[in-house]
């Protein structure tokens, strides 16, 4: 089959506009359901009260029952006994008023006599004290009108008004059908077994299921269907057939020799767009079969569950009649400059802290393929297609994923990646405290600038002046000038060259990656240990372009070590932790020191006392230690104070 490229892929705005226009104001039909299961339900026609509430006259209090108008003239220099049984009659809350009284004096109001008579000292008026028929409801007075979301509260309203059945919308019965011939379901696998190569455990059909039930629909997730073009027919065909109200097809949409969504939509229906300019989400298809919408959703998670929130989510609310709610949204200052694609609107994924007075967005990874970039997002940037990108220049808005309260209790780290932090993140959580940490891996010298720039509360750094074997101190001097720092050691590590298991090249140091027979993956300009392995090259005599992949840079120690476990490198430089975590051999080259960086305006705040308090722990210490290559005997401890 043909591949079938994205001839004329629309703008985001302008595909929502085609897709729900097309649809028209279309519901998901009504039903009946008891009063007791309506929660969250929305009316598909007006609520009228069947009865008044109450439906008598009450007493409102604890005291006595008179006619208001015998009461009249009473006064403290001229008291009125009243005789029981015949002038006024007890009565308790709640109680019905009898005729022919139509006021009541309230218990702490009465000076009782003797058991037939109490003076009172001042008059009543009419329906004192008294809840009179219909003063909470009147019957046929409307309660909810059509398109009304049914709260807790609701439930004892319509109770109230004597309504045991509520018409309400459908709940949207959205198909999930997931397609790819090298799919497996996480069903058919047991905990923690290994995934042959070329095969992928399908999740997106769960994630997708989940956001439905969350926006009020319901999920009826279909098993996997094979690369096969008459498959995805029939069940397609199947699927616009059943009493489903949304069809998702989810992978299958983009321009591939083996994506015959959009082949299949067109042969039973029609197909309104294909590819929007969004990023990432762009091989999202819609179209109409048999008048019902369906939705060719991307295949990478990201794209997917964005694709999921532009077009489903709203499409789900429209149907029961009701908007979806608009997202909470702060103005964020990024980090640091982020360059977008002319002509494609993007979703930037952040991580959210407040440092000082301004809440700092740090981008993380954009891979629409990385579930984790959800997982960890704390907040969405959009930039606009006719926009080149974003800087930390001005404050932009981000729709928030999280609580507003937890970004003041979130600290912003960011430089040298290391695994301590995440052992940090989890320590300081499992303690009971609801600071969360914000971590973003941007090396040593992001790290400084990140703190001369005010974007974060700390910065991890591990920079070897190879002048006097020192870390740190000549780079935040030069760096950071006029600003007064306190350095404390996290912890030594041990870095070095990571080799495939059983290191196949029989790699036995610095001088075996010269040649061009050996692969290496180097980590980014600016990391600490960038800076550590140039150093031991010129001690060494080797020259860098005498290396094979020296410009094959990545941002982290485990994707160097993901990078020689998958074949991608032979070797490459990072900390024993990350090798041993992959099962990857080591060759050590250097014991080195990571230090966290903090401005003395804020070592006093109770969220970094927390943090420092966390990193001297015994437990905090064990946990490192176990990791391997660690050396945390020192951790938590003031180093020196500079500026």
């Amino acid at each position: 089959m043909k591949r079938r490229v994205y001839l004329a892929m629309k703008g985001l705005e302008e595909a929502r506009e085609l897709f729900f226009s097309a649809l028209g104001d279309r519901r998901s039909g009504a039903e009946e359901v008891p009063v007791a299961d309506c929660l969250g339900r929305i009316t598909s026609e007006p609520v009228f009260a069947m009865r008044s509430a109450p439906s008598y006259h009450s007493a409102a209090m604890d005291g006595i029952a008179v006619v208001a108008e015998t009461t009249f003239g009473t006064t403290e220099r001229r008291p009125r006994i009243l005789e029981i049984g015949k002038e006024a009659v007890w009565i308790n809350t709640g109680m019905p008023l009898p005729r022919p009284f139509d006021a009541v004096i309230m218990v702490e109001k009465l000076h009782q006599t003797d058991e037939q008579h109490v003076e009172i000292r001042s008059p009543a008026h009419p329906w004192q004290n008294v809840r009179k028929v219909g003063e909470d409801m009147v019957a046929t007075q409307l309660l909810f009108p059509q398109n009304h979301r049914i709260r807790p509260y609701d439930i004892g309203a319509l109770v109230s008004g004597g309504i045991t059945i509520v018409k309400v919308w459908r709940s949207p019965l959205v198909r999930i059908i997931p397609t790819g011939s090298e799919l497996v379901s996480h069903e058919t696998l047991q905990e923690g077994e290994a995934l042959e190569a070329g095969r992928i455990i399908e999740y997106n059909s769960l994630i997708l299921g989940a956001l439905v039930r969350e926006a009020g629909g319901v999920p009826d997730i279909r098993s996997i269907v094979e690369d096969e073009p008459a498959a995805i027919l029939e069940t397609l065909r199947e699927a616009v057939a059943s009493d489903a109200h949304i069809v998702i097809i989810n992978a299958g949409s983009s321009a591939g020799s083996k994506d015959y969504t959009v082949h299949a939509i067109a042969e039973l229906g029609e197909v309104l767009v294909h590819g929007v300019a969004m990023m990432p989400g762009k091989p999202t298809i819609l179209g109409i079969v048999e008048g019902k919408p369906v939705i060719g959703n991307p295949g990478y998670a990201v794209s997917s569950a964005l694709s999921f929130e532009q077009f489903v989510k709203p499409l789900i609310y429209r149907l029961q009649g009701c908007r979806e709610p608009r997202p909470r949204q702060v103005r964020v200052v990024p980090s640091r400059n982020v360059t977008s694609r002319l002509g494609l609107e993007e979703f930037l994924r952040v991580n959210i802290g407040k440092v000082g007075d301004k809440l700092v967005a740090t981008p993380l990874a954009r891979a629409a393929g990385s579930i984790t970039t959800l997982t960890r997002a704390e907040g969405i940037i959009r930039i606009d297609a006719l926009s080149e990108g974003v800087t930390p220049r001005e404050s932009v808005p981000a729709e928030l994923l999280v609580d507003e309260e937890e970004l003041d209790r979130t600290v912003v780290v960011i430089g040298s990646h290391d695994l301590t932090i995440d052992i940090l993140g989890d320590e300081i959580r499992r303690k009971g405290t609801d600071i969360r940490i914000s971590s973003a891996n941007v090396g040593s010298m992001g790290g400084l600038m990140a703190l001369r720039k005010g974007t974060c509360h700390m910065a991890g750094s591990h920079l070897l002046d190879t002048a006097t074997g020192r870390y740190n101190i000549s780079y935040i001097e030069k760096y950071l000038p006029g600003i007064p720092v306190h350095v404390y050691h996290l912890v030594l590590r041990e870095q070095g060259l990571m080799v495939a298991p059983g290191n196949p090249k029989k790699i036995r140091g610095l001088e075996d990656l010269a040649g061009g027979k050996v692969s290496f993956v180097n980590r980014q300009a600016g990391s600490g240990t960038r800076i550590l392995l140039d150093y031991k090259l010129e001690q060494s005599g080797i020259a860098s372009d005498s290396i094979r992949g020296y410009d094959h840079e990545e941002f982290t120690h485990m994707a160097v070590a993901v990078d020689i476990l998958s074949g991608a490198a032979d070797a490459g430089m990072g900390i024993y932790a990350a090798a041993k975590a992959l099962g990857l051999d080591f060759i050590p080259i250097e014991r080195e020191q990571y230090d966290l960086i903090i401005p003395e305006r804020m070592v006093e705040h109770p969220n970094i006392r927390a943090v420092l308090e966390t990193i001297r722990t015994d437990t905090f210490r064990e946990r490192v230690a176990a990791l391997g290559g660690y050396d945390p005997s020192r951790s938590g401890r003031l180093w020196m104070r500079v500026g």
